[in-house]
C-alpha cells in the first residue's frame, strides 16, 4: 500500500511539473506588443507576397513607412535570429520613432516568426528580457536561432541548399539565413525566405539590411558584410562610421557560402544587400550564466578574462557591450546606409527623421525611445 501511495505522489508531482512546463512553453507564443509610431503608414503580412504562409507561424508583419515624396526604398530585417536581441530591438526602435519624408522604409521585426516561439533551453536561455521605460516595463521575447521544430521536423542528416547544392549540417535547414532565395514548395523556413525575396522583387526595394549579433570571439564582428554590388555604398558607410568614432569592419560576401541574405538577395534581386553584426556576449561559448541581465547589460567577467588573453575580436572590459550600445550601432548603421545610398544614386534618395542618434541611445538608453503600450 505504501508503495502505491508513493508511486501516486510521484505521478501527481510529475503531472504538475509537466503542466507548469507546458504552460511556460505555450507562453512563448505570446507576442510582445510593438507600437506603431507616427511614421507607420500601413502594415502588411508576408503572406500577402506568398499566400502559402497564411495561417502559419511563418507569417509575419511588415511595417511600411511611406514618405509623401517618392524616392528610394529600404528593407530592414530584424529577428532573422531571435536570440540576437539588439537586432530585433533596433527594428522596434525604428518602427516606433522613424518618420519617412522621402522614399519608403519596410521593416520586418520578426523575420523568422516561428523562431520566436521557442528558445534553446539546453543553453539556459531566458524566454524574455525587459527594458525600463518612462511608462513602465516593456518585455521582449528571447527566441532561438532556428525555426521551431514543432513547425519543421525532422532535420535531415545533411542540409542541401536548394539553389546551389551546398551541403551543411542538417540543423541549418531551420536557419533562415541559410535558406535564401527560398522556394515556394520548400520547408517553412525556405518559404519565408521566398516570401521575403518576392517582397523585394515586387516592390523593387533599393537596399536590404539584415541586422544580426555575434559572439565576441567570432572574427566577423562589429562589421558589415556586403554583396559586391553594394560594396561602394558599404565602404562609404564604414569610413563615415569610423570617422564618427564607431569602430566597424567591412567584409565581402563570400561567393562560396550560400543561402545568406547578402549573397542570395544580392544575386537574385536588384537590391543592394548587406548584413550588420554587433558584439553580444550572450551569443558566445565563453560566457558565464546566460540570463536576461547578460542580454541587456552585456557584461561577463569570463569575457573580460578572454579579452586579457587576446582571444576576442572586440575590446571587452567591465563595461561590456550593453544593449543600448548594440542597438545604437544598428540604428546608426541603417541611417548611414540610407544616406550613402542617396549620394550613390540620387534616384534612390531617402529622407528619414525622428530616430535617436548613436550618442542619444548610448547616453539615454533604449527605454527612452520606446512608446507606451495601450
Amino acid at each position: 500500500m505504501n508503495k502505491r501511495i508513493t508511486a501516486t505522489i510521484f505521478l501527481v508531482l510529475a503531472l504538475i511539473i509537466a503542466f507548469v512546463s507546458g504552460q511556460s512553453f505555450l507562453k512563448m507564443y505570446d507576442e510582445e506588443p510593438i507600437v506603431k509610431g507616427p511614421g507607420v503608414t500601413r502594415t502588411e503580412m508576408l503572406s500577402d507576397y506568398f499566400p502559402g504562409l497564411k495561417d502559419s507561424t511563418g507569417d509575419t508583419e511588415i511595417y511600411v513607412l511611406e514618405g509623401a515624396k517618392p524616392g528610394g526604398s529600404t528593407l530592414v530585417l530584424g529577428g532573422t535570429h531571435p536570440n540576437e536581441s539588439a537586432a530585433y530591438l533596433a527594428s522596434v526602435i525604428m518602427i516606433e520613432n522613424a518618420v519617412v519624408e522621402k522614399g519608403t522604409l519596410y521593416i520586418i521585426p520578426r523575420a523568422n516568426n516561428s523562431a520566436f516561439t521557442h528558445n534553446d533551453a539546453q543553453e539556459g536561455s531566458p524566454q524574455k528580457f525587459t527594458i525600463e521605460t518612462e511608462f513602465g516595463e516593456r518585455w521582449f521575447r528571447y527566441g532561438s536561432r532556428a525555426t521551431n521544430p514543432v513547425d519543421q521536423w525532422p532535420d535531415p542528416d545533411v542540409y542541401i541548399h536548394a539553389a546551389s547544392g551546398q551541403q551543411l549540417s542538417g540543423s541549418e535547414t531551420r536557419n533562415l539565413n541559410r535558406g535564401y532565395p527560398g522556394r515556394p514548395d520548400g520547408t517553412q523556413t525556405e518559404q519565408v525566405c521566398y516570401g521575403i525575396t518576392t517582397l523585394i522583387n515586387i516592390n523593387e526595394i533599393s537596399m536590404t539590411i539584415d541586422l544580426h549579433e555575434a559572439s565576441p570571439e567570432y572574427p566577423v564582428i562589429n562589421a558589415i558584410v556586403s554583396h559586391e554590388d553594394a560594396m561602394p555604398i558599404a565602404a562609404d558607410v564604414a569610413i563615415n562610421m569610423q570617422l564618427d568614432g564607431i569602430d566597424i569592419g567591412l567584409e565581402p560576401s563570400p561567393v562560396n557560402l550560400r543561402g545568406l541574405t547578402h549573397r542570395e538577395l544580392g544575386d537574385a534581386t536588384e537590391t543592394f544587400a548587406v548584413l550588420m553584426e554587433t558584439a553580444n556576449p550572450s551569443q558566445g561559448r565563453l560566457r558565464g550564466a546566460t540570463n536576461a541581465d547578460l542580454v541587456t547589460e552585456g557584461q561577463d567577467h569570463l569575457y573580460e578574462k578572454a579579452a586579457d588573453l587576446g582571444r576576442l575580436f572586440v575590446p571587452f572590459d567591465e563595461s561590456g557591450h550593453p544593449i543600448e550600445e548594440r542597438v545604437a550601432r544598428h540604428v546608426k548603421g541603417v541611417m548611414s546606409f540610407v544616406e550613402s545610398m542617396s549620394v550613390y544614386d540620387e534616384s534612390k534618395t531617402m529622407i528619414i527623421t525622428g530616430l535617436p542618434s548613436y550618442e542619444e541611445l548610448v547616453e539615454n538608453g533604449v527605454g527612452k525611445y520606446l512608446l507606451p503600450v495601450d
